[in-house]
Parts: C-alpha cells; sequence; structure tokens
C-alpha cells in the first residue's frame, strides 16, 4: 500500500506492507504530474513500514528511473534496513540527483523542504 502527498513542490511517499507494481506506478504517475507541471519535484519514499516488494518493482524502478534520470530535483529515502539503503546508493548511479538516506522521515522532509528551489 502506498499513501502519496504532494506538498512545496514534493512528492512524498509511504510505503506499508508489500510495495507493489500497482503502488510504484501510482507513485510514478505523481511524479510525472508535478514534473509537468512544476518542473523537477522532490521526491521522498518512505520505506519504513515497508515488509517488502515484488521482483517487478525493481525492473518497473529501473526503467523509470533509466528514463527520467535528469527530471528529479533531490532524493531522500527513508529507511533503518541495510539492504534497502546498499540498493539506495546503487540506484544513485543511474540518476543525476543528490540523494541521501535517513532514519528518520521529519528530517527527510526537512532537508528536501530546505532544497526546494524557490519559483521566480
Amino acid at each position: 500500500m502506498i499513501a502519496i502527498e504532494h506538498k512545496a513542490h514534493c512528492v512524498l511517499a509511504t510505503v506499508a506492507g508489500e510495495f507493489t507494481l500497482a503502488d510504484y506506478r501510482e507513485f510514478e504517475e505523481n511524479v510525472l504530474y508535478e514534473l509537468r507541471f512544476h518542473g523537477k519535484p522532490n521526491l521522498l519514499l518512505d520505506l519504513t513500514e515497508m515488509l517488502g516488494y515484488t521482483l517487478d518493482v525493481v525492473w518497473e524502478e529501473i526503467r523509470f528511473t533509466r528514463e527520467h534520470a535528469t527530471d528529479f530535483g533531490c532524493i531522500a529515502i527513508v529507511t533503518t534496513d541495510q539492504w534497502t539503503t546498499w540498493a539506495t546508493w546503487l540506484a544513485r548511479l543511474f540518476v543525476e540527483s543528490e540523494v541521501q538516506v535517513f532514519e528518520n522521515g521529519r528530517q527527510a522532509e526537512a532537508w528536501l523542504l530546505e532544497n526546494t528551489p524557490v519559483p521566480g
């Protein structure tokens, strides 16, 4: 299950339980909406309540990230899982964004808001 919020040119997504392909596609739609109407969005993925993910999510994430490698602002990943942290650092090779891993969602959101470009 995924919950998504738009805030100050950021897409904030929280995953609980199993992260499915339908969840990831909902995330993609929200990111593309923000990109189309407001420019490069900052992204926050809170994975602290994620129990697992399906293999098709991995392939879709690779495809989407490669297709949009220059389309994101900063990316914050919230997790306490070492494997997820390792995978996040590996994924940095495919995007031209600053990526940070946090253990606390409030700190991650504050970092993104600090790095949100001011319109004008």
